[in-house]
C-alpha cells in the first residue's frame, strides 16, 4: 500500500472511530462530566477515544499505536473540557449560534488532532 493510501485508509478509519466514539458510545451523563476535571465519566469518554485510536493504529500495523493512543487520550480529554467550560461560562445552549460554533471548533480540533496522529506515526 503506497503511503498516500495507508494515510486515506487510516484517516477513514479515524473519521469512523470519532462517530462511534462520540455518538452511541458517548452517555449523556458523560457530556455533564466533560466540564469538570478528572470526573470518572469524562474521563471514560477520552480513555474510550484513546482505544479506538489504539486499535486503528495497531490494525494498521502502526509500532508507536500505545504512545500516538495516549496522546489522543491526553488531547481528546483536554479538547471537550476546554470546550464544554466554555459553553457553560457563556451560557450558550443548542438554541445559540456560539454553541454550534463552539461544537464546530471541538471536532475541528479533534479532526487536526487525527492528522497530526496520523502524521507522527509515519516519522521512522
Amino acid at each position: 500500500m503506497s503511503q498516500v493510501a495507508f494515510v486515506l485508509v487510516v484517516l477513514a478509519a479515524f473519521q469512523l472511530k470519532h462517530f462511534i466514539c462520540d455518538g452511541p458510545l458517548q452517555t449523556l451523563s458523560m457530556v455533564q462530566a466533560k466540564s469538570h476535571y478528572g470526573r470518572w465519566l469524562g474521563v471514560l469518554h477520552a480513555a474510550i477515544h484513546g482505544a479506538g485510536t489504539l486499535v486503528v493504529f495497531l490494525l494498521a500495523g502502526t509500532g508507536s499505536a500505545l504512545v500516538l493512543a495516549l496522546a489522543d487520550f491526553v488531547i481528546h480529554y483536554h479538547i471537550d473540557f476546554t470546550k464544554e467550560n466554555i459553553v457553560k461560562k457563556m451560557g450558550w445552549s443548542t438554541s445559540n449560534g456560539p454553541f454550534w460554533w463552539a461544537l464546530s471548533a471541538d471536532q475541528g480540533l479533534h479532526h487536526l488532532t487525527y492528522l497530526a496522529l496520523v502524521w507522527f506515526s509515519l516519522k521512522p
